[in-house]
Parts: C-alpha cells; structure tokens; sequence
C-alpha cells in the first residue's frame, strides 16, 4: 500500500486536526537515533504554539491541505439545519462532540456548532462544559472559513453566528 503523500510549501495554509488552522513555517532534517528524519514545522498563530511532525506520518496524522470552498460551503448548509436533539447523558454527548471537533472535519465541526448554538431569544442556558465545548468548535469552524474565504477571524465568525441566528 502506497503512502499519500502531501505537496506542501512553506507558508502553505494547512489543518492539523486537535488544533486547527496553521501555517508551514519550515521543513527541517533531524539526525534521530543515527537516521535521518524530515520534519515539518507548523505554526499556530492564534494559539501562539509551535508543531513539529515528521513528514512520513503527515497524513495519517491527519493534516491536511485547507477544505475547498465545496467542502465548506457543505459545513455552512449544516449550520443552517435545525440541530439534532440527542438525549443521551452529557458526557457522553461531550466525548462525541469533543471526538468531532477533533477530526478536523469542517461538516463534522459545523454539526457540533450547530447542536450546541443557542439563539439569543433562547430561555436555555448552556452549561459551563457546553458552552467550552461551543466556543472550541466555533473557532474551528471560524478560523478554517477566514482562511478559505480570506477575511479577518472575527469577520468570519460574525458571518457563521449569522447563519446560526437565522
């Protein structure tokens, strides 16, 4: 079975699935254990955090190149659903969402925007893990669609809570 490999240059935008958006910053070789390894490092502006991964596990990690503009504009048309009432217990609903935002996902991520958004004109109260968990996946889906559609983060947030207020 052939490895995928991924084309990525420096200053490439990319998604690394538990932290998000970030930019390539370099690629560097590390003599590791008398061999030698290729790496890439990745920046994580908004979170001011630095990753290095080797390059041969780059895609089983999950990175990837930014969704195109289909691929979001799916994870928008979710946003615009009426969300999915689940009634299981609260921590098992929390690891789902938590196992979702962490895929990387953009449609998975918006589903889990979408379930936990309350309206403002809502009489429901999230809790204090709700809203963590909100707000985490929000900033997900909002960086990945600044990135995409090329606007400022804030912007792009402003535009999903939108969609979600509708």
């Amino acid at each position: 079975m052939k490895k995928k490999v991924l084309e990525l240059d420096i200053g490439d935008l990319v998604v690394y699935p538990t932290y998000g958006v970030g930019e390539i910053e370099n690629f560097d070789t590390y003599d590791i254990d008398g061999s030698k390894q290729d790496f890439i490092l990745i920046n994580f502006k908004q979170d001011k955090m630095k990753l290095r991964i080797p390059r041969e596990k780059a895609s089983s990690s999950g990175l990837r190149k930014l969704s195109n503009k289909n691929r979001l504009s799916r994870a928008l048309d979710v946003l615009a659903e009426k969300p999915s009432i689940k009634k299981d217990m609260w921590i098992k609903r929390a690891k789902e969402y938590e196992k979702n935002i962490n895929s990387g996902d953009p449609v998975l991520i918006a589903e889990v925007v979408r379930d936990l958004h309350k309206k403002e004109d809502s009489l429901e109260q999230q809790s204090y893990s709700e809203r963590q968990i909100y707000l985490t996946a929000l900033n997900r889906l909002s960086n990945e669609y600044a990135a995409v559609q090329n606007l400022e983060k804030k912007m792009a947030k402003n535009k999903l809570e939108e969609l979600l207020n509708q």
